[in-house]
């Protein structure tokens, strides 16, 4: 990883990508990384050994789009809290799972009584909001295929429109989607993930005092 900064001419100004940005970068690809293999591997467990211990993927998974979700970097702040909170409420909707259904019963529930997605569903939700930014900046077409396939295979799922095999095919295919996209990401440069910083000062310079 470079070490030296790298500057570049922005829509309001000049800019430069620091070291510090490129390590940011660097983590929010391991990151997504991580919840993409995390939700991969839980879900093929899942499907193949039944949902006793594949819950416990659920913890990296939430684990690294949390990360994730620190480290992206998205020009509207109130968009990025709002992916933030989401992650927030899913997590805690997890552990209400786990506690009123039990670890070994958790996903099973899930399939029996499909409310439960109501709960666990933002998780999933900010994870989408991920995918769509970076359909937006990159055009990925794995980007908008998980976009789009994670409400498809809950909410479907939630209102009975699919079968629970058709609702796992699709967060299967959903966590591949991911994973493929993490991957790709390390062939591109640091700044392109960073953005143009010049648009996140004038944003900045938009809001009242005293507001961060």
């Amino acid at each position: 990883m470079s070490t030296a900064n790298d500057h570049f001419e922005g829509v309001y100004g000049p800019y430069t990508i620091t070291p510090e940005d490129k390590q940011e970068v660097q983590r929010y690809r391991l990151s997504l990384l991580l919840s993409g293999l995390a939700l991969t591997a839980g879900l093929l467990q899942w499907w193949q050994l039944g949902g006793s211990w594949a819950w416990i993927w659920i913890i990296p998974m939430a684990t690294g789009l949390g990360l994730a979700l620190r480290w992206i970097h998205i020009y509207l702040r109130p968009l990025h809290r709002t992916l933030q909170l989401l992650w927030l409420i899913g997590c805690l909707g997890w552990v209400a799972l786990l506690i009123t259904a039990g670890p070994s019963q958790a996903l099973t529930t899930v399939k029996t009584q499909p409310l439960w997605i109501l709960a666990i569903g933002p998780l999933f939700a900010a994870l989408s909001g991920i995918g769509f930014k970076e359909f937006f900046c990159f055009q990925r077409p794995e980007a908008i295929g998980l976009t789009l396939l994670l409400p498809v295979a809950l909410l479907g799922q939630l209102i009975g429109l699919i079968n629970p095999d058709l609702c796992l095919a699709l967060l299967l295919t959903a966590g591949l989607l991911l994973t493929l996209l993490a991957i790709r990401k390390f062939g591109i440069t640091a700044a392109a993930d960073v953005g143009d910083k010049s648009v996140f000062a004038y944003l900045d310079g938009q809001q009242p005092a005293g507001t961060s």
